[in-house]
């Protein structure tokens, strides 16, 4: 028995890379759920969200985990990377560079909106960082909205087309391979899926090496940090701007896997405060704390919330505000926050040296 966990803890994350790889062709949690309360579900669509989201915890987790650079505005640079990836695929626009050209270009145009923005910025420091971040990503939102004659406004860009895939395996996908047919009726699963995978693998190299350890000097002690050699200014500019690419790229596969945009407004402060809610959850500066956080809060939103919400009017027979689950979210979340905040301060899965620090007289915060 002790083998088997230690093997799972030793390869748990192969092991989940290729259960969520394997899902949309077998996906038995929709079958179990529509065998026993009736709702048909798409587990795979929804799980596309929870990847994206967890590309934007990175980015975040980057920003204010490692480094300690109190962001509010990170949907400002989602928004950045899911317009940019509108302009360069539309036929609105001649540049038609298509799904894996706007990839390469978006993160690159949201790093260097983060680079414009930090270097003014980033010498404020705590508060009024985050409030210069959360006035920018207000002020994006607002431009986005009245640059109607490059974005189009409310309405958005669209359609923005799905990635290009070799002829074969769209002629395969129509034959007899299932799994060909799930990588042509759904690519940006496993785009998204394998981005997601790549960046963990990243993020726990650089953990260990010289930038990561000079993120974390600069988290703990600024002057410390300057002390021992390092150059803190451009150590911010550096987590600043690399979170505002990978958010970026978050925002060019949203809007990917929407064949639209959206509107401007749903990239609004709601946004960078649920993805903060996911870090707060998970755990502040842990890897494994900002995937968890943003698969119990997307998979709360988009899976339980919805599923709820069915079960709740089928059992009552109304519809009505109060029998809408989804409603409640909100009030959901703040009281989450209040209950790991009072309870967990260091989240569900903490870093060891945010955790040893909250807890060094034995007691939580």
């Amino acid at each position: 028995m002790g083998g088997v966990l230690a093997f799972m803890r030793r390869h748990g994350g192969l092991i989940a890379l290729g259960l969520l790889a394997l899902y949309p062709l077998f996906p038995a949690l929709d079958w179990l759920i529509e065998g026993t309360t009736g709702a048909s579900v798409r587990l795979d669509r929804q799980l596309v969200n929870v990847y994206i989201f967890g590309l934007l915890a990175l980015a975040l987790n980057l920003q204010v985990g490692y480094a300690g650079l109190l962001q509010l505005g990170i949907a400002a640079f989602f928004g950045i990377g899911s317009y940019a990836t509108g302009i360069l695929t539309v036929d609105k626009y001649p540049f038609q560079m298509g799904f894996w050209g706007a990839m390469v270009v978006a993160p690159v145009v949201a790093g260097l909106a983060g680079l414009a923005v930090g270097m003014p910025t980033l010498r404020l420091r705590g508060d009024y960082l985050a409030i210069v971040t959360l006035g920018f990503g207000e002020v994006t939102r607002v431009v986005l909205i009245n640059l109607e004659n490059i974005t189009d406004g409310p309405r958005g860009l669209n359609p923005i087309p799905e990635p290009w895939l070799p002829p074969w395996v769209a002629e395969s996908a129509g034959t007899s391979s299932d799994a060909l047919g799930a990588l042509q009726l759904l690519p940006v699963y496993y785009v998204a899926l394998i981005l997601l995978a790549v960046l963990v693998v990243v993020f726990q190299n650089m953990e260990r090496s010289r930038l990561g350890r000079s993120f974390v000097a600069l988290r703990e002690d600024e002057l410390v940090s300057a002390c021992m050699g390092q150059n803190p200014r451009r150590t911010r500019l550096i987590a600043f701007a690399l979170g505002a690419a990978i958010a970026g790229l978050a925002g060019s596969l949203y809007a990917t896997n929407l064949t639209t945009t959206a509107e401007p407004n749903t990239y609004d402060f709601n946004y960078s405060i649920m993805v903060l809610c996911c870090l707060i959850i998970g755990g502040l500066g842990s890897l494994k704390g900002a995937l968890l956080g943003a698969a119990v809060l997307l998979g709360f939103d988009n899976v339980l919330s919805p599923l709820l919400t069915r079960l709740i009017q089928g059992s009552t027979g109304a519809s009505s505000v109060l029998t809408t689950f989804s409603n409640w979210r909100w009030i959901i979340f703040g009281l989450a926050l209040i209950l790991m905040m009072r309870f967990r301060p260091e989240g569900l899965w903490p870093n060891r040296r945010v955790k040893e620090e909250l807890h060094a007289d034995g007691e939580g915060v």
